[in-house]
């Protein structure tokens, strides 16, 4: 019984993290105004509360990680406030469904890195998973081609990118890396507040309510119920949480904007979705035979 009300903890918990990572993208463009100002803002709030939650938890002594120590730890710092500053950048010059639809390949990123530089063995679901994902790719980013959109799509892909190798570089570390957004928002404010001061153009966020909103609140509770669910979900069931946001971000902003994905993008983030979930199905339930087959 308690096995099974520890899922179904890890259901709610996990699951109210996936919904509110859902809203990161309208807010930030329900926001307006000058990109720059609305990371900065955006970054400043999620530095504010974040490092707010840890300073409590060491006050209380409950010895929280520490947040920049180590060259691993480091690295992995930078990587994170590398995919920050692209994802947020992209949000403002290509359309949703590319963004998160490219983001979405980052596990198979993940999986390819962890071949190349962690000598892991691909296994042949992953990688048919791998190619049919790349089909997927292959024709959103054609269609941004075509439609202009090539700066945004690099962003994104340059954002998963450097997400799958912040996962990558971690996994070489037994260093828990709970709090390493603490340091990645601070370095993504300060990146922030330099291209301001270079462009000279002031700061500028139209509505800076739903940025705030955003940063302060939206953003800490997808961080700390994602991060909180391998506590009772095995990884797979977590990473299914994570592709809600390719399925609502595009649907939240169709609704707010009536921005419509074009045909050959729903088609390929169709493709690669499906391989992304059938992927984590039978990740699912492997990881569950090996339980079931484990003795008594």
């Amino acid at each position: 019984m308690t096995g099974s009300t520890d899922h179904a903890r890890g259901l709610a918990i996990t699951g109210l993290g996936g919904l509110a990572l859902t809203f990161d993208i309208p807010l930030l463009r329900l926001g307006g105004g000058d990109p720059w100002s609305v990371i900065l803002l955006r970054s400043a709030c999620t530095f504010a509360v974040i490092g707010l939650f840890w300073l409590v938890l060491k006050r209380a002594g409950r010895n929280p990680p520490p947040l920049f120590s180590g060259r691993t730890m480091q690295i992995v710092t930078l990587l994170y406030a590398l995919t920050g500053l692209a994802f947020m950048l992209a949000v403002f010059v290509t359309p949703t469904a590319n963004l998160v639809f490219i983001l979405a390949l980052n596990p198979m990123l993940a999986a390819l890195m962890g071949r190349v530089f962690l000598g892991e063995r691909l296994k042949p679901q992953t990688l048919a998973a791998m190619l049919v994902m790349i089909l997927g790719v292959f024709l959103i980013v054609q269609d941004g081609l075509a439609a202009g959109n090539i700066e945004g799509n690099l962003l994104a892909g340059f954002a998963a990118l450097t997400l799958a190798a912040a996962i990558t570089v971690s996994r070489t570390s037994r260093e828990p890396m709970g709090f390493t957004n603490v340091v990645a928002s601070l370095i993504t404010v300060l990146a922030a507040a330099a291209v301001l001061v270079w462009k000279g153009n002031g700061f500028h966020v139209e509505t800076p309510f739903w940025v705030v909103l955003d940063g302060a609140v939206m953003m800490p509770v997808a961080l700390f119920c994602l991060y909180s669910g391998p506590k009772w979900l095995p990884g797979p069931e977590v990473a299914m949480f994570y592709m809600l946001e390719t399925v609502l971000a595009p649907i939240w902003v169709w609704f707010i904007f009536a921005e419509k994905p074009t045909p050959l993008t729903l088609i390929g983030g169709m493709i690669l979705l499906a391989a992304l979930l059938a992927h984590t199905v039978w990740q699912i339930v492997r990881a569950r035979s090996a339980r079931l087959a484990q003795p008594v």
